[in-house]
């Protein structure tokens, strides 16, 4: 196979998978790939859902009539490359050998050929600007936000995210920028089990906005903590390296999978527990509770641009309505005086400050507590003593997850 066709290749597929299919880039294991082929063929794919907009307005302009999924994907990625300014000989040979492989598609290798031959080089989307956010998003975020606010959102979620590490002290770490909150920042990390300190377990990756539930909620050597929904375990491994005598429970067996090799790599301890939270019953209380509750995800769209083409929203309300139950129970399980904090990786009000303000309201005894954060802009937190992060807030580092959070003291 021609150099660099068996990502792209991928590429295709993964697109047909989400863009067809519904599947999720997490869904794609790529087993016949080399390693560096898949992790390719996953940037290629994400790069084309991040430019979809712009990439189908340039092919409406030459196509008289759609063609099939599988073609048009062809063509997506291959004007993203020629807009990312790869060589445009390697990338039209490519898309057209693509199409003439394929049984439903080998009769429109002329038309790929003069299509991309006709975009001139470098050019190929000035002017058009960032893409928007689907409508099911983009509508309730403009009412919480106002539309500059989206639109910023939106401009960073158009680039490729760089990598966040959470550092352990005393150990070896790659070169990157050390972020304000303390997270360090790789732009062009490679691959990342060959970074300096992967193999001692002196880092794990997670986005600098995820690592805030964990330093807001402060767990202290000795303490008995839970992380509820613990799953890939980022969350774990800080209050681990704080000395806290954790639980993790999480209700995928394969995902605690991964909590536990990372905590194999890093050699740290944690009880691990595979179990639905809404029947679960710890044997004793906990003096504090980390809830990262289900949620829609839609602030971590900058780093899985497949969300908005694979989900519609209408899953939000049973989202809220588990939320809710997770945090009663959880509240429960705190001894007198516990604390919690209750996070979602959600830009959605009512997955964040309405569920906050709803938890306040049920239980007259809670009280939420606003701490010094390193790196935290004042600007961040809520009149009711939240913290809310979005995507648009150190734009010119390459953003953050959006998140919500609140810690929450029991009476």
């Amino acid at each position: 196979m021609a150099e660099g066709l068996a990502a792209r290749a991928a590429a295709v597929a993964i697109l047909d998978g989400v863009l067809g299919e519904g599947r999720m880039l997490s869904d794609f294991a790529g087993p016949d790939l080399a390693p560096a082929d898949r992790a390719r063929a996953l940037r290629l794919a994400g790069a084309v859902l991040r430019h979809l907009e712009s990439a189908d307005r340039i092919l409406d302009r030459h196509l008289r009539k759609s063609p099939p999924l599988t073609a048009r994907n062809v063509l997506r990625l291959a004007l993203v490359e020629l807009a990312q300014g790869a060589p445009a000989h390697g990338v039209v040979n490519a898309a057209v050998e693509m199409v003439r492989q394929g049984k439903r598609t080998g009769h429109l290798s002329g038309l790929v050929n003069a299509i991309l031959r006709a975009v001139p080089e470098g050019t190929v989307f000035d002017g058009l600007g960032p893409q928007k956010l689907p409508r099911w998003l983009r509508q309730p975020l403009v009412h919480a936000y106002g539309r500059d606010v989206v639109t910023a959102i939106e401009a960073v979620q158009a680039t490729e995210p760089p990598l966040d590490l959470t550092l352990r002290a005393g150990f070896e770490t790659p070169a990157g920028e050390l972020l304000p909150t303390g997270s360090l920042r790789l732009t062009a990390p490679g691959q990342v089990s060959t970074l300096p300190g992967y193999a001692a377990g002196g880092w794990w990756v997670q986005d600098a906005a995820a690592a805030l539930p964990a330093r807001l909620l402060d767990a202290q050597p000795g303490e008995k903590v839970l992380d509820l929904c613990a799953a890939p375990g980022g969350k774990t491994l800080q209050m681990a390296a704080a000395g806290a005598e954790v639980t993790a429970l999480d209700i995928s067996g394969p995902r605690m999978a991964r909590v536990a090799a990372n905590l194999a790599r890093t050699e740290l301890a944690a009880h691990l527990v595979v179990a639905d939270a809404l029947v679960w019953e710890p044997d004793a209380s906990f003096d504090a509770i980390l809830l990262d509750a289900p949620c829609s995800a839609t602030g971590t769209v900058r780093r899985h641009p497949d969300l908005p083409f694979v989900k519609d929203g209408s899953e939000v309300e049973g989202l809220v309505a588990l939320q809710t139950q997770l945090l009663d129970r959880a509240l429960g399980w705190l001894r007198p005086g516990g604390r919690l904090v209750f996070a979602t990786c959600s830009l959605l009000p009512e997955e964040g400050e309405e569920q906050l303000a709803a938890a306040l309201a049920r239980h007259p005894g809670l009280g939420v507590e606003r701490m010094d954060l390193a790196g935290v802009a004042p600007a961040w937190w809520t009149d009711m003593g939240g913290l809310r992060l979005r995507p648009d807030y150190w734009a010119e580092r390459g953003g953050m997850d959006g998140f919500f959070m609140a810690r929450l003291r029991s009476a």
